[in-house]
């Protein structure tokens, strides 16, 4: 008796869950009808994902990347229109796929009258349809009406019909000229081209590292945002922004020496509207006079250079200062070998580090007390309350911030592939190391997840102090999976001439991932299938110049940080994942959006092949067709609730 009453317990619980999808699917037919179309969609090939890394502000790099889908929308393009069109003809149909606002934006200029633009557009938008055809055909016809644009929706579902024998080119002519009449042909077709953008690319995933060395990571992120399904892993910049954005004031240093330390002071001052007067305003007073020659900064600016490196100077103390008081107050991290402004004598100008003493090449620190080396002058508490108010204030900075969280996590999975930023880090014989948080150790993927809720939390609710404190140890903990090296030598590298100390050693991480075992290792700790899995790392850059591989002897792992950034290299990769194969695709230098428009100028990209398949990878064999599947056995007992009376069907209006 008990038994039979847990059941119609447990079928009324099930039967209030069909009867939401009931209101949406009403009656027997509509359920079988979106049960064929599901199915149907399983047999189309699978989406395409790309996976990028360690972008670092390279804003204009990343949108020619995404525009030429890593370089695979040229083949496309050149095998249905190499034929039609002249050398010409293809080289401007390419600039208008890859930068159709500027080109639009110079045809608005140039072709004034009716005729013209008509013509233009007529013959534009023929060669745009034949590619948006192609591509849409890879998808469901729903999936494709969710990309195209919301206003033009019904008409972009016509034109995919078009090319039939009961329709001739006037159909085409007859759209061209009721946009051309109203002034919107050319907004069609700039409309057209994002769209072909967006359906090349099913997925974009972005593995970490959207801030810091490269210009402009605000417009990185602005970019983002207007795509249509990005995925994102979180990198150890990333965390590092986020902290600054939620008021974390050692990494609101952090952020701000990195951008002072490279020029890339607009993405501040333009793009979050964090003014830099307070820090100018201390580096002035407190550092007059200072040549502060071991902070220049790299790259070219319009504020005064040696401005620039007395800010440094300012902001690195200050964030030196408070990074000891952090690690004082966390002695469960075991990091107080990296409290060293304690262990300065500015008379003999000398540091001691791991027991030995080193000369110090600049010894002028005027808010350095040695009597209490880690608080901050009255000076200095001053301009960072300001600069912490700023940031805080900043509503771009907290709506993008926002975006990456609720789009991010510590890693995922994709088809055969596990994907995150860093590393997992573990001992010289490939067990998993534990970290703290919240009081307790956890390692592996518990390590990943528990850091997932925390982040999410932190930006649902009023962040802790102790949670704020775990985004700085993410930076630069020795135990972090986002940094994976012992210790971060700033302090060293900016004072000691000697580069011994400067040393870092990576976790033994690194070097296993050449191992077999040791991947398979980590595919079957996150779920993924440990014989044909493969982990896909950022973080690290591949040292092309040295002869380095992206690809690890294990043949079980990969970076693809190949130095995105002009700061580390200028090169880049993107993991391609197709129906038929996966290739890793090398991005080389790009010169300029000016460049490309002028003088055709593309990244066309190395590639290299990593897998193909004799069969290629439908929909049933990805993410979304174990969802179709679940979605499939659903509306079952949805028919089974209507075909017992359990639920009642309803037709008509």
């Amino acid at each position: 008796m008990k038994q039979v009453r847990e059941d119609n317990v447990a079928r009324a619980y099930e039967i209030e869950a069909l009867r939401a999808t009931a209101r949406t699917i009403p009656n027997i037919d509509s359920a079988v009808a979106e049960i064929a179309r599901f199915s149907a969609e399983m047999t189309l090939p699978r989406g395409t994902v790309h996976v990028i890394s360690d972008v670092h502000g390279e804003d204009k790099k990343l949108r020619h990347v995404i525009n030429n889908a890593s370089g695979t929308l040229r083949p496309l393009i050149e095998k249905l229109l190499k034929e039609k069109l002249s050398q010409e003809e293809f080289d401007e149909f390419l600039k208008l796929i890859f930068y159709p606002a500027e080109v639009v934006g110079k045809l608005e200029k140039t072709l004034h009258e009716k005729a013209e633009r008509k013509l233009y557009a007529v013959r534009t938008l023929h060669n745009l349809f034949d590619v948006v055809r192609v591509l849409a055909a890879r998808h469901s016809l729903k999936h494709a009406m969710r990309l195209f644009p919301q206003e033009y929706s019904q008409l972009f579902s016509e034109i995919l019909h078009e090319p039939s024998t009961e329709r001739e080119s006037a159909y085409i002519e007859a759209i061209v000229e009721a946009m051309v009449r109203r002034g919107r042909a050319l907004h069609f077709v700039h409309l057209t081209c994002r769209l072909i953008r967006n359906l090349a690319i099913d997925e974009l995933i972005i593995a970490g590292d959207c801030w810091d060395r490269g210009p402009r990571g605000d417009k990185v992120v602005d970019y983002l945002m207007q795509q249509p399904n990005v995925s994102f892993v979180w990198g150890n910049h990333d965390v590092t922004w986020l902290g600054a954005c939620l008021g974390h004031e050692a990494l609101v240093c952090t952020v701000l020496r990195i951008s002072l330390r490279y020029r890339r002071l607009f993405q501040l001052e333009e793009g979050y509207g964090i003014p830099l007067m307070p820090l100018e305003r201390l580096a002035r007073v407190v550092y007059a006079g200072d040549p502060a020659t071991y902070f220049m900064p790299k790259g070219e600016g319009i504020r005064e250079i040696i401005s620039v490196a007395r800010m440094n100077k300012a902001i690195s103390v200050m964030q030196w200062k408070l990074e000891g008081a952090l690690i004082a107050r966390h002695p469960e991290w075991g990091m107080n070998d990296r409290m060293l402004l304690h262990k300065m004598n500015l008379e003999r100008g000398t540091i001691e580090i791991d027991g030995k003493e080193y000369q110090l090449r600049d010894k002028h620190f005027p808010t350095i007390d040695p009597a209490d080396p880690y608080e901050l002058s009255e000076e200095e508490r001053t301009c960072l309350n300001c600069l912490k108010s700023s940031f805080l204030a900043s509503q771009k900075l907290w709506e993008q911030m926002k975006w990456m969280v609720a789009n991010g996590s510590m890693a995922i999975s994709r088809e055969e592939q596990l994907i995150f930023h860093g590393c997992i880090p573990v001992d010289s014989e490939g067990e998993f190391l534990p970290m703290i948080i919240n009081g307790q150790a956890r390692c592996g993927r518990d390590l990943f997840e528990e850091i997932d809720r925390t982040i999410y939390r932190m930006v649902d609710e009023r962040p802790r102090r102790r949670d704020l404190d775990m985004l700085w140890y993410l930076w630069s903990g020795p135990q972090s999976p986002l940094f994976g090296k012992d210790k971060m030598a700033t302090i060293e590298r900016a004072l000691i001439e000697d580069e011994t100390p400067h040393r870092e050693t990576k976790n033994p991480y690194f070097e296993l991932l050449h191992e077999k075992w040791f991947c398979e290792k980590l595919l079957e700790e996150f779920g993924v299938d440990p014989d044909t899995g493969l982990v896909v790392n950022g973080h690290v850059p591949v040292k092309l110049e040295k002869g380095e591989s992206p690809i690890k002897r294990s043949g079980k792992a990969i970076s693809i940080d190949g130095a995105f950034s002009e700061a580390y290299g200028d090169h880049g990769y993107t993991l391609v994942l197709e129906p038929h194969r996966s290739f890793l695709a090398r991005h080389h230098h790009f010169e300029s959006v000016e460049s490309a428009l002028r003088d055709g100028a593309d990244i066309i990209p190395s590639i290299t092949v990593l897998k193909e398949w004799e069969r290629p990878k439908c929909v049933g064999d990805s993410k979304r067709g174990r969802d179709l599947k679940f979605a499939i056995s659903h509306l079952e007992h949805l028919i089974t609730a209507y075909r017992n009376h359990e639920l009642r069907e309803r037709y008509g209006h």
